[in-house]
């Protein structure tokens, strides 16, 4: 048994709208100098347009993106669509078209155009680093010990002895400036000079002042 098809209410409406829409285009186009198929052009470059901000906002809104500048080009071809239908509702003489509107008419399919390349081609976002390979952890290197012996009881390595006094060499001018400022010392104090007092005099390490002070008559 063949099944009846049942029309659809939402999809007839829709149908007759946009023909009556598509014939108020056509007109309103016609009016302002556009004749022949470009009259005709003109309805399906703003239903175009409409449908693809649409579309556009859809997408947007479901990944969470902003979706501002699609409806804005919504807004255009809603703008567009429904001037036409309201200019052809008799509150224009459309055999006496106004220059401005002849100006919008033929300005339409540069904006069209533009706003078409903007919906279609979205930036790309850019995409994540690859994550490198993981840091290979370095061995850790252990001191071995004799069997049966504890790290804490191994012995201690000797502390370094120190340089004798004797081992640093002092240059002969530094030993007769030294001199001169033992006299002097002598002269003033009563007293031989310290090594102390000679290191910050001639501004010398302490193993030079020794070595100097050993070298003074």
């Amino acid at each position: 048994m063949t099944r009846l098809v049942r029309p659809d209410a939402v999809l007839v409406q829709a149908v007759i709208a946009g023909a009556l829409s598509f014939a108020h285009l056509h007109d309103l186009a016609e009016a302002a100098g556009q004749d022949g198929w470009k009259a005709w052009a003109y309805p399906v470059s703003v239903d175009l347009l409409l449908v693809a901000a649409w579309h556009r906002l859809r997408s947007l809104r479901d990944a969470g993106e902003p979706s501002r500048s699609a409806w804005s080009w919504f807004a255009v071809a809603l703008a567009a669509s429904l001037g036409a239908n309201v200019a052809t509702a008799g509150l224009l003489d459309l055999r006496d078209v106004p220059d401005w509107l002849r100006i919008l008419v033929a300005g339409w399919p540069a904006l069209a155009f533009l706003g078409g390349t903007l919906l279609v081609h979205r930036p790309t976002p850019p995409s994540a680093p690859e994550p490198g390979p993981e840091p290979v952890p370095l061995p850790v290197v252990e001191r071995e010990t004799e069997p049966g012996v504890q790290a804490d009881e191994l012995p201690a390595l000797p502390a370094p002895a120190p340089v004798p006094a004797t081992a640093v060499t002092a240059p002969p001018a530094l030993v007769a400036h030294a001199q001169k400022i033992a006299d002097d010392h002598r002269t003033r104090t009563g007293s031989d000079i310290d090594t102390e007092t000679l290191r910050a005099r001639l501004g010398v390490p302490s193993p030079m002042a020794e070595a100097i002070a050993a070298q003074l008559a």
